[in-house]
C-alpha cells in the first residue's frame, strides 16, 4: 500500500504560532500529517528568552520525555521545532539533543537552528542579515551559532521579546520593518529565527520588503523535517524558499 502522508512529530517549546504547522498541513492536502508534543521550557512565560532559562529548555532529558510521547504515533521524524533551544549551547549541543532523539525513538531527528545551517549549506550562502526575535544576549548566541558552521552575520537586530508568547503577538508592520532594515549590503540572504513567531505567511512580505532570499525558523524547520521523512512534496505559497532549497536538494 502506497505511504500517503509524510508524518511529522515536532517537540513544541511554546509560544503562538502552532497553528501555522496545521495551516500548512492543510494547504498541502493533507500530503503531511503534523503531531505537537509540548517540552517542558525554562523559565516562564514571560522570561523564557533570557540565556539561563534557554539553557534549561535546551535539556536533553526534556527533549526525550517528549519524544517518547510522540513514538506511539509512528513518525516519520522527530524534531525538534526550537531555534533557541537547540543553539544556545553551541553546535555540539544541537548535534547532541538530535543523536540522543534518534537513539530514543528510532527515528531520524533534526531541529530548527541545524535546519537553518543545512539550508544555508545547501543554498551555498555564507554572509547573513540576523532579524531576531529575542534580546541581545540570545541573538548573540544565534550569530556564534552560525560562524561555527563558517556563516558570517553582516547584520545583526534584535526585536528584544522576552519570550516566545511575546514573540507571538508582535506586530507584522514591525517584523517587516526589521527585514527591509536587514537588507544591508554584503548580506545574501534575511534569516528570521525563532519558531514561536508565524512567519509562514509573512513569507511573501518579508522577502519583498527585504529584496533578498528570506529563510524563516517555521519555513526551515518543516522544509527539514519533510526531507527527514522522505521528502518528495512539492510547496507553494509561502515564500520562495521552498523552491529555492528544492532545487538546490535536487541538483546536489
Amino acid at each position: 500500500m502506497a505511504k500517503t502522508a509524510l508524518r511529522l512529530g515536532l517537540l513544541w517549546p511554546g509560544g503562538g504560532a502552532e497553528q501555522e504547522y496545521y495551516q500548512f498541513a492543510e494547504a498541502l492536502d493533507d500530503k503531511v500529517k503534523i503531531f505537537l508534543a509540548p517540552t517542558r521550557v525554562g523559565g516562564g512565560d514571560d522570561d523564557d528568552h533570557e540565556v539561563e532559562h534557554l539553557k534549561q529548555t535546551a535539556r536533553v532529558d526534556w527533549l526525550l520525555e517528549a519524544s517518547r510521547r510522540l513514538t506511539c504515533l509512528k513518525p516519520d521524524t522527530i524534531f525538534w521545532a526550537c531555534t533557541s533551544g537547540s543553539f544556545i549551547l553551541g553546535r555540539a549541543h544541537a548535534e547532541a539533543q538530535v543523536a540522543a532523539i534518534e537513539k530514543e525513538t528510532g527515528a531520524p531527528a533534526g531541529s530548527t537552528s541545524l535546519a537553518f545551517a543545512r539550508a544555508l549549506k545547501r543554498l551555498g550562502l555564507t554572509r547573513v542579515s540576523v532579524l531576531a526575535t529575542y534580546p541581545e544576549p540570545a541573538s548573540r548566541a544565534f550569530v556564534a551559532f552560525l560562524a561555527e558552521h563558517g556563516i558570517e552575520a553582516v547584520h545583526l537586530q534584535w526585536l528584544d521579546a522576552q519570550s516566545g508568547w511575546a514573540a507571538s503577538v508582535m506586530p507584522r508592520e514591525k517584523v517587516i520593518a526589521g527585514a527591509r532594515a536587514a537588507a544591508v549590503a554584503g548580506a545574501q540572504a534575511v534569516l528570521v529565527p525563532d519558531t514561536a513567531m508565524p512567519t509562514l505567511h509573512l513569507a511573501e512580505a518579508l522577502e519583498e520588503a527585504a529584496g533578498l532570499p528570506v529563510l524563516t525558523a517555521n519555513q526551515v524547520t518543516l522544509w527539514d523535517a519533510m526531507r527527514l521523512a522522505g521528502g518528495g512534496i512539492r510547496v507553494q505559497g509561502f515564500g520562495s524558499t521552498f523552491d529555492r532549497l528544492d532545487a538546490a536538494e535536487a541538483a546536489a
